[in-house]
This record gives structure tokens, sequence and C-alpha cells, in this order.
């Protein structure tokens, strides 16, 4: 494969020899484990929570130097589970090692049953700046259908609380559920950014192997909408948001007024990050790492001084340019050559020539100058074109 000079540097460049500017903490406790829901999650294991800040700590300790980042992440799970005293607790812990900038994005996701003005009170204590607010519907009918555990009132009340402290509110919204029409689909939006929150994140359900949803698609009990019916409600999202005045900036995201996740960003664009906690995955070096999943089992090879990684996958230049490609595709604006050279040392041609020469004839991708990005047909089928970049078939 011909390659641009300094490919054979690629893995040395300044994208994979700085030090990472953004971590991610894994907060694996619910309340409840949604039946849609495939992330590492201990629900009704609260009893484990001591144990799990002993091991948070021992991990982080293993840092050699301190790090400053720009972008913090807690996901989940639920970090919003967790009582003051044992956040501030995860926090202290972390500021031993992970530092945050002046400027620093903190974001906290939480469920808004637990968004209360004293509890934002203490996320701003902490240095949150935004708040990821599992919203997922405002209709009581399907919020019961995803199991989740609050309605409409407490949801705009979560936002209120956060938005009279100041901080960012992105909501998480779920389309396609079983038996969802367009018109129910909207409803769901117009009432999202009548909140005017300064984000959203749109998702189509789907029904991950594992999961009870899965089990209970198999067995009947649930319906997934045909293929027609979730792109109609996928391409009504953006014509909908983007009439109403919100940029859309990757495939399941939209901001206003220019607020973006600048954390999601990092991810998107290639750069390293560090990440803790059960299940969580880091890229340092060129290296790709994650956890083991189990809260349990983390929590055991953590206590017996053992290494939680059970993935640990260093890639070969040629295949993580490609797959930087695949990711870096996401963003709405597309990939610019010259970026993408300077961070993996191939051009496009040496990169994935092959697979991109096919979609932009097949008009799924298109190259304006220098810049590739999805067209509109492209970002309909934005994961089937991605695996075929990545794998370089």
């Amino acid at each position: 494969m011909a390659v641009t000079h300094g490919q054979a540097d690629a893995i040395n460049s300044p994208a994979w020899s700085a030090a990472p500017q953004a971590a991610y903490l894994h907060v694996p406790f619910c309340r409840h484990h949604c039946g849609y829901c495939n992330f590492s999650v201990a629900a009704g294991r609260d009893h484990l929570i001591d144990r799990y800040l002993n091991a948070i700590d021992l991990e982080i300790s293993q840092i050699e130097s301190p790090v400053v980042v720009d972008t913090l992440y807690f996901g989940g799970g639920t970090p919003s589970r967790l009582a003051p005293d044992q956040l501030q607790r995860l926090i202290t812990s972390l500021s031993a090692r992970v530092q945050l900038s002046p400027g620093c994005e903190f974001t906290m996701e939480a469920n808004p049953s637990d968004v209360t003005p004293e509890w934002v009170a203490l996320a701003r204590s902490c240095r949150v700046t935004r708040l990821s607010l599992g919203a997922q519907s405002f209709r009581l009918e399907k919020l019961k259908a995803l199991e989740r555990d609050h309605d409409e009132q407490t949801i705009c009340a979560a936002v209120e609380a956060s938005q009279d402290a100041s901080l960012q509110v992105s909501l998480d919204l779920i389309f396609a559920t079983s038996g969802e029409s367009l018109k129910d689909w909207l409803g769901d939006l117009r009432k999202a950014i009548q909140l005017e929150p300064n984000h959203l994140s749109t998702y189509e359900l789907t029904f991950e192997k594992g999961t009870q949803f899965w089990n209970r698609l198999a067995r009947g009990e649930l319906v997934s909408p045909d293929e027609d019916s979730r792109l109609a409600q996928y391409e009504a999202t953006i014509e909908f948001l983007e009439s109403a005045g919100w940029t859309h900036y990757e495939v399941s995201s939209f901001a206003r007024n220019g607020a973006l996740c600048r954390h999601n960003c990092v991810y998107w664009s290639g750069r390293p990050y560090l990440a803790f906690g059960p299940g969580a995955s880091r890229f340092v070096d060129g290296r790709r790492q994650t956890n083991h999943g189990s809260t349990l089992k983390y929590l055991q090879l953590i206590e017996s001084h053992s290494s939680p990684v059970v993935f640990d996958e260093r890639l070969e230049p040629a295949d993580l340019a490609r797959e930087i490609l695949a990711i870096g595709l996401r963003r709405i604006q597309g990939v610019a050559e010259s970026e993408f050279q300077t961070i993996t040392g191939f051009d496009f041609e040496s990169a994935a020539g092959r697979q991109i020469r096919r979609h932009v004839e097949l008009g799924m991708l298109q190259l304006d100058g220098r810049r590739l990005s999805l067209s509109k047909a492209g970002l309909m089928v934005y994961d089937t074109l991605a695996a075929e970049i990545a794998t370089g078939k």
C-alpha cells in the first residue's frame, strides 16, 4: 500500500504521544437496569459502592504523574445515584491524578428523578458544568415501556433546576420504539426544544443481544418498527431540529448556539483519552484498552492488584488510520484530509482509497476539495459504511 511521507512515524505523532486531555469515569450503579441498556450496570447493588470507590482510587493511583484535562465525563450507569459524600469522595480520588483545566467541560450523566436544586448545588460545587439527562421521552406510556422511573414534570423540574444554576443541559431522547408514530416522536422533540436545553442526543432504539429487550423481541413480546418507519423518524428529526435553528453536528447529536459536546468530539477526532471504572475504554499512545464489564469482577481484579483490562490492542498504523476515518465521518462536517494526515500520517487514498471511491460513486460519500463527509444518503446507512471503511473491505 502506498503511503504518504511520515507514515512510519504515525504512531509517534503528537496525537499519540501527547498526554490525554480528556477522561471518562464510569459509575455503574443504577436503581433499575432498563431492558434496552447494554452498558456496564450494577442495578440494586448499592452495597458495592464503597468497594467501588476504593477500587477507583487504586486504579487512578496507577497514573504515574498528574494530567490536566480539558474535558471530563462521568457516565453510567447513573452517576447521580451516588450520595453526596460518595460523590465528593470520588472527585477527591480523581483530583489526585486528574486535574481540571480552568475552562474544563465537566459533564455528568443524571437521572431526572435525582436532580433537585440541592443536588445541582452539589454538582456545581464539584465543578460540574454540564448535565446529560436521560429523559428518553415525555410521554408516560413510552417512559413506562422503556422502564423509566420519571415523568414529564420530573424532566421539566430537573431542566429548570439545572438552568437556574447556570449548568448546560443535554437531553437524551429515544425514537422508533414499539408502536411509536411519527406524530408521537415529533411531539417529544417539540416538548424538548421548548425547554431550551443546550444539546440534544437522539438515539434509535436498538435491540442489543443479551438485553431484556432482545429476549422479549425474540419471544414476540416487542415489535421493532420496520426500516422505513425508523428512517422516516430519523429524517424527520433532522428536518425538525434544523428548521428550529439547531445544528446537526454528528450522526445523533444536535446543538443550540454552538454548545457541542466537547468531550465526545475528542472521540470522534481520534484524540487520546483516559478512562476508569468497570467497562471503561481508553485510547492512549495508539493503544485501545477496555476494563472488565462486570462490576464485581472489576472490583475483584483491582482488589487483588491485578489489571482490570480484558481487551488490549495496538492496531497497525494503517488499521488505526481507517478506524479514525470511519469514526470521524460521524461528524456532519466530515474529515479534513490535512487534519487526518497530521493525526495518522496517511492521506485518504493510502488509507482507504478503494472504499472511498466506491462510496463516492454510490453517492454515500462526498469529497469537497480535500474534505470527506457523508451525503444525506450516506447518513442513513452510516453504520454499514463505517464498518466497510474501518475493516478495509
